[in-house]
């Protein structure tokens, strides 16, 4: 089997009260994992341009 392609999962739950109950289940390959870090590096390198920028056009 191929290390890129063997899918690894986790969950994990939470209650608020007695009535309330979550659960997520996450089934991920680690090429997906290596595609969700690339995008979140992305949206972060970005927000911190149009931070700069913003910041840029008020006279700091």
């Amino acid at each position: 089997m191929n290390a890129l392609s063997e899918r690894q999962t986790a969950k994990v739950g939470m209650r608020l009260g007695k009535r309330v109950k979550f659960v997520a289940r996450a089934d991920l390959t680690p090429a997906g994992l290596l595609a969700i870090s690339a995008l979140v590096c992305g949206i972060l390198l970005s927000t911190s341009v149009i931070v700069k920028t913003a910041l840029d056009g008020n006279g700091r």
